[in-house]
C-alpha cells in the first residue's frame, strides 16, 4: 500500500476527529454594569468575567480555546513551519544564557541542549573547564507534571553555593532553593519569591532576598507591601529576618506599590537598598553592614526627583545613571565617603547623537554603550585616570550590545554583539591590545536559508510630524509592489527599547516572502526619555498614532496594502493593538494581541495593577482617569464594526496581565464585529505571561502568530484547502 496516500488519509482523519463537535462558541451575555468616575457613568457589559473561580466564565473560556485551537490547526502550512521552527532550534548544539562569572572564575549558567525543553543549571571552573549538572528542572516535583523552569540563579561570590528560582507553567510564581557546588540541594525552601534579587553577604553563608505576600496569583494584595529579609542557609524560612521594608523603615515612606531590595557591595562593605516601580526612576539608600542583622537605619543616596536608572559601585565612587537635564542620558559620579548627590561629577556627558543605555565598571575603568536612533550601537571605554573616552572598533556593525563583567576588581569584560539578521557573539576585549578575542559558550551556527534576506532603517512621519524610527526586514529581491505581506510589531511602554534582536521566528517570517517590521513607536527608550514620556499616560495616543503612521507609509511607498498588513504585540503592546484596531478598523487584514493589556481602567484591581500605576496613570486622579479611558481598547470597541481578523490570547498562570483582561475584549470584540473574518480567543491554561514556557509551547504560539497572519493577508500556503473547509462546514 502506499504509504504516502495511508499518511494523508491518517492525517485527514485526525483532522476530523480533532474538529469534530468544535462548533463556534456562543457569545458571551451581556451583563451590564454601570460604573461612575468623576461623575462619567461608564457601561461595563462583561464585568461577569472578572471572575476567574466561576465554572461558567472558565468553560466559556475553554470552549473559546477549542475553537480557536481547530481553526489554528486548519492551516495547512501551520505543522511545516512547526517542524521548520523546531530544526531551526535543533540545530544549535545548545543554548546558554543567565551566564554568571564568580570572581574566582567559577562559571554558572543556564544550558538546554538540543531536543530539551528547559535550561539546566550547570557549572564549570573556568572558559574550558568541565562541565558538571547541578539542577535538571525536569527532575524537580516531577509527580506533578508541570513544567517548571530555572527562572533566576545567583552564585555567591566563592562559588560553593548558588541560590535559585524555579517555577512551574509560567506563572513565574518561584521558590528559591539553595544548592552547593556538589549539587546537593539544602532543604529549605522559600516560596513566594518574584524578581527576589538575592545578595549574598561576606560570609557566603547568608543573603537577603524579597518576598511577597502570597503565592496565589489572583490575590489583589499579592504584591502589595513586598519585604527583604535576611535568610541563613540550613535555616526555617519561616523565622527569618525583615530587613527592609515599609513596616522595619516606615520613615522611608515606601508605598505599597513599591519593590524594596537589598544589594551587598563587598569592596564598600556596604549594603544598598533600592526601592523600584515600572517608573524607572529608582529610591535609593545605604547602610553600613552590621554583624546583628535587624533592621537598618538608612541614609539617603538618590530620590527620583535625581532621575537615576542605574548604579555601579567601586571602592571610590558611586556611579549613576541618569537623565536628570539629559535626556539621553549621561553619567556621574560621587565619593563613598561623601555621596550626597550634591557632590556629583560628569564622567560621561549626555551625546547628541544617541542614548546611554548600560553601562559597567572593570578594575581598568568604565564601558558604556550608546544607541544611536535605537538600532545601532557603538561601545566607548573610559580607562581609569582618563576623561575622554574612546570608541572601540566593534568586529562587526551591531544593533545591540550587552556586556558581563565579573566585578570591578578584575579586568575580565565580555560584550555580546547581535543585529537584526546577525545571530548574539560574544567576545572578550583586552584594553591591553584592544583586540576582541570570539569567545562562544556553544558552537556557532549557520542559517544559509537565510542568506537574502536583509534589514533597513527609515524614519516615516508620524501624524504630528514627529520622526519614528522604523526597521524593514525582507528578502533582498523583494519587490514594491504593494502585494507584500506585512507584519508589523511594536510595543511603546515603559521605556523599554526594541533593541536589534536575532530570532529564528522573524527571519523564518520574511522566508516565506512577508516583511517584517519593527516600529518604533513613543512610549519606549529607543530616542531616550523624552520618546518614552511621549507616549506615557496622556501622550499614550501616540503609541498607536505611531503605528498607523507607520502602515500608511507602508501603503503609500508601495511595499503593501491594507489587505496585506498584520500587526502583533504582546503584554502592555495589548493597548497598541487593540487601540490600533479599534481607532482603525479598515487599516488592517490582521490582528495578534497575545496576554494585552485590554481594559485599563480596571487595571488597577487586578494584582498587577498598583505597580503599573506610575506608568498608566490611576482612576483616582481625574486627568489619568481621562487617560486611562483613552487608551482602554475594550471601551472603544464599537458595535455593527467590520474589525479584522484578531487573534487575541491569555494565560491563566500568568501574573502580569490577568486573564479577564484579554476575555472581556474578546468577548466584546466578537459581538462587535459585523465581517466575515475570525475574532478568535485563546486561553492557555498551562502557561502565563510566556516566562518560562518550555521550547515546544514557544514553538507552538510563534507557529500560530505567523500561520494566523499569513492566513489572513492572501499568503497562498496558508489557506485552508476547500476540501477541509466543506468537511467541517458538515461537522
Amino acid at each position: 500500500m502506499n504509504t504516502k496516500f495511508t499518511f494523508t488519509i491518517a492525517s485527514l482523519l485526525g483532522s476530523i476527529v480533532y474538529n469534530f463537535g468544535q462548533v463556534k462558541p456562543q457569545p458571551a451575555k451581556e451583563k451590564i454594569v454601570v460604573d461612575e468616575y468623576f461623575g462619567q457613568k461608564i457601561e461595563d457589559a462583561y464585568q461577569y468575567l472578572e471572575n476567574l473561580e466561576d465554572p461558567n466564565v472558565v468553560n466559556w473560556m475553554k470552549s473559546n480555546a477549542n475553537y480557536a485551537r481547530a481553526k489554528l490547526d486548519e492551516v495547512p502550512e501551520r505543522q511545516n513551519l512547526i517542524k521548520k521552527l523546531k530544526e531551526l532550534d535543533t540545530r544549535k548544539e545548545s543554548t546558554i544564557t543567565d551566564l554568571q562569572i564568580t570572581e574566582n572564575n567559577h562559571y554558572f549558567y543556564l544550558k538546554r541542549n538540543a531536543n530539551e525543553e528547559n535550561g539546566k543549571l550547570y557549572l564549570r571552573i573556568g572558559y574550558e573547564g568541565a562541565e558538571k549538572l547541578l539542577l535538571d528542572p525536569e527532575t524537580y516535583k516531577k509527580s506533578t507534571k508541570a513544567n517548571y523552569n530555572i527562572s533566576s540563579i545567583t552564585p555567591n561570590e566563592k562559588g560553593d553555593k548558588v541560590a535559585v528560582e524555579i517555577a512551574a507553567s509560567g506563572s513565574e510564581n518561584a521558590e528559591l532553593l539553595i544548592i552547593n557546588s556538589d549539587g546537593k540541594v539544602y532543604p529549605e525552601v522559600i516560596d513566594r519569591c518574584w524578581f527576589s534579587s538575592p545578595s549574598w553577604l561576606p560570609d557566603g553563608n547568608s543573603f537577603t532576598y524579597a518576598r511577597l505576600n502570597s503565592s496565589n496569583i489572583t490575590d489583589p494584595n499579592r504584591l502589595l507591601n513586598s519585604k527583604v529579609y535576611y535568610h541563613e542557609v540550613g535555616k526555617d524560612a519561616n523565622k527569618d529576618i525583615e530587613y527592609f521594608s515599609s513596616a522595619t523603615n516606615p520613615e522611608l515612606n515606601i508605598a505599597a506599590e513599591e519593590f524594596p531590595f537589598n544589594y551587598f557591595h563587598k569592596n564598600s562593605s556596604k549594603n544598598y537598598g533600592q526601592v523600584v516601580t515600572v517608573d524607572n526612576r529608582i529610591k535609593l539608600y545605604t547602610t553600613d553592614l552590621k554583624n546583628n542583622f535587624s533592621p537598618a537605619k538608612w541614609k539617603i543616596l538618590v530620590d527620583k526627583k535625581d532621575e537615576v536608572i542605574n548604579y555601579h559601585v567601586d571602592k571610590e565612587f558611586i556611579y549613576y545613571l541618569t537623565f536628570k537635564n539629559a535626556p539621553n542620558f549621561k553619567i556621574i559620579k560621587v565619593p563613598i565617603a561623601h555621596p550626597e548627590i550634591e557632590n556629583a561629577t560628569n564622567v560621561i556627558n549626555e551625546s547628541k547623537y544617541g542614548n546611554i543605555t548600560d553601562f559597567v565598571l572593570t578594575k581598568d575603568g568604565l564601558y558604556y554603550s550608546l544607541t544611536v536612533n535605537g538600532v545601532q550601537a557603538k561601545v566607548y571605554f573610559l580607562p581609569k585616570e582618563k576623561t575622554n573616552p574612546v570608541e572601540l572598533k566593534l568586529p562587526f556593525q551591531s544593533g545591540a550590545a550587552s556586556f558581563l563583567n565579573i566585578n570591578e576588581n578584575k579586568s575580565e569584560i565580555w560584550i555580546t554583539l547581535t543585529g537584526w539578521t546577525s545571530p548574539k557573539k560574544r567576545y572578550l576585549y583586552n584594553p591591553e591590545t584592544n583586540n576582541f578575542i570570539y569567545q562562544p559558550l556553544s558552537k556557532a551556527i549557520e542559517y544559509p536559508e537565510f542568506k537574502d534576506i536583509i534589514s533597513k532603517e527609515i524614519t516615516v512621519t508620524s501624524h504630528d510630524g514627529i520622526k519614528l524610527p522604523v526597521s524593514l526586514i525582507y528578502n533582498k529581491n523583494t519587490k514594491l509592489n504593494g502585494e507584500n505581506p506585512v507584519l508589523i510589531m511594536g510595543y511603546g511602554a515603559y521605556g523599554a527599547s526594541i533593541d536589534p534582536y536575532f530570532s529564528t521566528m522573524n527571519m523564518t517570517y520574511c522566508a516565506y516572502g512577508g516583511i517584517y517590521v519593527i516600529a518604533h513607536v513613543r512610549g519606549g527608550g529607543e530616542l531616550g526619555e523624552t520618546w518614552h514620556k511621549a507616549g506615557y499616560k496622556t501622550t499614550k495616543p501616540n503609541t498607536w498614532k505611531d503605528l498607523i503612521a507607520t502602515a500608511e507609509y507602508l501603503i503609500q511607498e508601495k511595499y503593501t496594502s491594507s489587505k496585506k498588513i498584520a500587526i502583533w504585540s504582546a503584554s502592555a503592546g495589548g493597548i497598541l493593538i487593540g487601540r490600533a484596531i479599534t481607532e482603525r478598523p479598515d487599516l488592517f487584514a490582521a490582528a495578534i494581541a497575545q496576554v494585552g493589556e485590554f481594559n485599563t481602567i480596571r487595571s488597577e484591581i487586578a494584582p498587577n495593577g498598583p505597580p503599573n500605576i506610575p506608568e498608566f496613570g490611576t482612576v483616582k486622579d481625574p486627568v489619568e482617569f481621562k487617560a486611562l479611558l483613552e487608551m482602554d481598547s475594550f471601551h472603544h470597541i464599537k458595535k455593527g464594526t467590520a474589525y479584522p481578523a484578531t487573534l487575541i490570547t491569555a494565560g491563566m498562570n500568568d501574573p502580569r496581565v490577568i486573564a479577564w483582561q484579554p476575555s472581556k475584549f474578546a468577548a466584546a470584540f466578537q459581538n462587535a464585529n459585523t465581517s466575515d473574518n475570525p475574532i478568535l480567543f485563546f486561553t492557555d491554561f498551562e502557561s502565563g505571561h510566556g516566562m518560562g514556557d518550555s521550547v515546544t509551547k514557544n514553538i507552538e504560539k510563534a507557529s500560530d502568530l505567523v500561520s494566523f497572519a499569513y492566513t489572513y493577508t492572501g499568503h497562498p500556503k496558508f489557506q485552508p484547502s476547500k476540501n477541509q473547509s466543506q468537511i467541517n462546514s458538515k461537522l
